[in-house]
């Protein structure tokens, strides 16, 4: 067997939930009609996966195409309200095709949409997979999507698209295989439509070069691309979530990829993936100000897994509580880590850049020996 198909078939084996996001592109016609007969096909291979009582969601875009298509509108409306207006229209459409589809195989759409500050908030974060896991034991299948009726910034943009929202969505999840369907077959080492390109079957980390082969596309209907595709599974991965990138309009993708076949391209997870209330640090969480610290500082942090202590604090920026997410910038504000603050900012000008052993000369208290400290501190890179 060749190695490739092992590691396909280790992959899914592993997986004791699965994200799928489908795009716009994938499941309208070029018109931008919703694509009945595909939202049919693919409704039962999710039915089918979640038959193995697997944790099943599905992502799915389309709710402004929808909404484009309902109205006979000649191109996607570019006024914010009217997009809102759009999706609110077109998103009772999508559901209602969904509900259908899954009827069929006796199974009930959940609609979940989310907001990006549902996920920012750990209270929020919490609540949203505990709504995920009880609509699982329900045995229905959550139809997630952007809150793009009222979300102010999403639609120009809050996620940044789907792709985004798929890869955190994953991350709510333990042993999550995220599935992204495209309308190309996966990633290629040059231009899709070359016939010398060839398409990269398994990826087993996502670098520069990996990121340099990305081509986005845009159209009247869709918003993401390769490289939003590949941003995505950057964020899953660093999760321990292994994502594949793969042909959406192949009507038996799902089928194919949970046998193991080699269909798309697999990405591979970091042997050390970032895990429970690090990764809500890392990916999800609101960033209330920012840290610029010293070269030895930084070194501490991301070679010695130190905590960040006062004496290594150049700068602060922004105003924030204790216990308030902060990003880490080095010298040249390149971000490299974030973390909870033990201190607040008022104190923190106070106290940075000297040693811990004068932290109480300064404040007249030391609650804390560290800034941050390790345990809640997620390096980006990591």
């Amino acid at each position: 067997m060749p190695p490739q198909i092992e590691i396909r078939r280790q992959v899914v084996n592993q997986a004791k939930s699965v994200v799928v996001k489908v795009g716009t592109r994938v499941i309208t016609t070029d018109t931008g009609i919703l694509d009945r007969d595909r939202i049919r096909c693919l409704a039962a291979q999710l039915c089918q996966i979640a038959d193995t009582e697997r944790q099943t969601l599905l992502v799915s875009s389309g709710a402004v195409g929808a909404g484009v298509a309902k109205l006979h509108l000649t191109e996607r409306p570019s006024g914010l309200s009217q997009l809102q207006a759009v999706a609110a229209i077109g998103q009772t459409n999508l559901i209602q095709a969904y509900e259908a589809a899954f009827a069929d195989h006796g199974r009930h759409a959940a609609q979940v949409l989310l907001t990006a500050s549902d996920l920012r908030r750990r209270g929020g974060y919490l609540n949203v997979r505990n709504s995920l896991n009880q609509i699982h034991n329900f045995g229905a299948i959550a139809i997630v999507n952007e809150n793009d009726s009222v979300a102010v910034s999403e639609l120009m943009t809050t996620f940044g698209d789907n792709d985004r929202l798929a890869s955190q969505v994953a991350g709510l999840l333990s042993e999550a295989l995220l599935i992204i369907l495209s309308d190309v077959d996966g990633l290629y080492d040059g231009s899709p439509s070359s016939e010398t390109s060839k398409r990269l079957d398994v990826v087993p980390k996502i670098n520069s070069k990996i990121l340099s082969m990305a081509q986005t596309h845009h159209s009247n209907q869709s918003r993401g691309g390769m490289a939003s595709k590949l941003q995505a599974a950057k964020i899953a991965t660093s999760h321990g979530h292994p994502t594949i990138i793969a042909p959406g309009r192949d009507n038996h993708v799902l089928e194919k990829i949970m046998a193991g076949e080699s269909v798309g391209t697999l990405f591979l997870p970091p042997k050390r993936a970032i895990k429970g209330r690090k990764r809500w640090i890392g990916s999800s969480a609101a960033i209330n100000g920012c840290i610029v610290i010293d070269n030895g500082a930084e070194s501490a942090i991301c070679k010695k897994g130190g905590s960040l202590l006062a004496i290594g604090i150049l700068e602060l920026r922004g105003s924030f509580t204790q216990g308030s997410v902060v990003s880490i910038l080095d010298r040249q504000g390149r971000e490299i880590a974030r973390g909870l603050s033990n201190y607040p900012s008022s104190e923190i000008k106070k106290i940075k850049g000297i040693a811990s052993d004068q932290i109480t000369e300064m404040l007249g208290h030391r609650p804390y020996e560290c800034v941050i400290h390790r345990d809640n501190l997620t390096l980006l890179n990591e």
